[in-house]
């Protein structure tokens, strides 16, 4: 690696990594009202023998703290391997996965569990690619 560029490199990565989880957080939020105030969906999901319902408040943190997470695997990936992006994708795609087996099997009623899956898979659908764009090469 150059040494030259990589500090330059460093604050527009940080810039570009945080509008990344900012944008997934402001796309799951979309759906949600969307889906809830607009659509009217009772969204709600089943938490031991109790139903809750999933608050815009939930969402955000949700969306927020898995951009953060996925940010920070990065970064350790970065740090470790040379192989950080591969591995990351990898890694995001699996997680993924694994991520919809809540709404699966925790959605009360069939619109409820549409509605967190495409929660999911907004997040996804920018974390994936935008946090990929932005590691090292």
């Amino acid at each position: 690696m150059d040494t030259t560029t990589a500090p330059a490199a460093r604050p527009a990565r940080r810039r570009d990594r945080a509008l990344a989880v900012l944008a997934a957080t402001a796309a799951t939020l979309a759906v949600w009202t969307a889906a809830v105030p607009v659509a009217g969906v009772d969204l709600a999901v089943r938490n031991g023998g109790t139903e809750q319902s999933v608050t815009p408040a939930a969402v955000g943190v949700s969306t927020l703290l898995a951009g953060l997470a996925g940010w920070a695997l990065l970064a350790l990936l970065e740090r470790f391997t040379a192989r950080a992006r591969a591995v990351w994708t990898g890694v995001a795609g699996l997680v993924l996965l694994l991520s919809l087996l809540g709404p699966v099997g925790g959605g009360v009623g069939a619109t409820a569990t549409l509605t967190l899956v495409a929660l999911h898979l907004a997040a996804a659908a920018l974390l994936v690619p935008l946090l990929r764009r932005t590691a090292r090469r």
